[in-house]
């Protein structure tokens, strides 16, 4: 099964919490997280996220959609990363989660991620296929 960690900031906190801290130090212990989690053979992948006033949203409740650049004020959360790992269950999901070294105004938003079979769409359908085809060939 796959889930996807999702890094949850809440700005304010965060900074203050990480006033303190040694970067190096803090690049260390993540570097040393993922490598564990490497190791383990859960890691697929992990990124990090530019700032949110890099990013943009778009909103499809109107036709063409609606494209509004970032930060989003209203946002009292932003997203800063994610990793995504292979494992047999949402048990092991949470082991990993709750090893993540993250501190104070910091949260995962952990979410399986469904294997396309459970979406209950016909196998013989030509883009499931070609989504099957784009999936092997990035193995």
């Amino acid at each position: 099964m796959r889930y996807m960690m999702i890094m949850q900031v809440e700005p304010e906190a965060a900074a203050r919490a990480a006033q303190d801290l040694d970067m190096e130090a803090v690049v260390a212990v993540m570097g040393a997280y993922n490598e564990e989690l490497q190791k383990a053979g859960v890691f697929l992948t992990a990124e990090g996220l530019s700032d949110a006033s890099e990013g943009f949203r778009v909103d499809f409740s109107s036709v063409p959609p609606v494209v509004t650049d970032g930060p989003f004020a209203e946002a009292r959360e932003v997203f800063t990363g994610f990793w995504i790992l292979e494992v047999a269950n949402r048990e092991e999901a949470e082991y990993w989660a709750k090893k993540c070294p993250l501190g104070p105004g910091i949260a995962l938003e952990v979410r399986r991620v469904p294997e396309i079979q459970e979406m209950g769409l016909p196998e013989d359908n030509e883009w499931i296929q070609k989504r099957q085809e784009w999936s092997a060939a990035q193995a």
